[in-house]
């Protein structure tokens, strides 16, 4: 994890304003933020450590925990609301067996709800990592969640 910080700290520096571009960069890498970075970050930066959990646990990017391989986002904007979105989320809420901001057991799925990803004429619409998925129903949900 520590060697992950020499190369961020190179690109952005050690200032406070540099806090946000690492806290991404270890997160692009780890897919979470590990608590034990957190004080070698601290203690780099010149910070206190409630100052960048303050930071973490202001910003929904930011997680403290572990992930699945894949992440799912469901949209919940007011387009995908209209279109079923509460259908969607129980759909795969039932089909992988866990809540909101829970992880399958096979720690392949973590599922989250977002405010909106921006495609609402394709209503409802989920996203696993970064690919769309759009117009969906039960059968097509069963069968997207099969090709991971």
């Amino acid at each position: 994890m520590q060697n992950a910080l020499p190369g961020l700290y190179q690109c952005f520096g050690k200032g406070h304003d540099s806090l946000i571009p690492i806290l991404q960069g270890i997160q692009n890498r780890f897919k979470y933020i590990p608590k034990e970075v957190i004080s070698i970050i601290a203690d780099d930066l010149l910070m206190y450590e409630s100052d960048i959990y303050g930071v973490i646990t202001f910003y929904t990017q930011f997680r403290l925990n572990p992930v699945g391989e894949h992440i799912i986002k469901i949209c919940k904007g007011t387009a995908c609301h209209v279109g079923g979105a509460e259908t969607v989320a129980e759909a795969v809420r039932d089909i992988l067996k866990i809540d909101e901001q829970e992880t399958s057991k096979d720690q392949k799925f973590t599922l989250e709800y977002v405010a909106c990803l921006g495609c609402c004429s394709l209503a409802p619409v989920m996203m696993i990592d970064d690919k769309v998925y759009a117009h969906l129903t039960n059968e097509k949900i069963k069968k997207i969640l099969e090709e991971y």
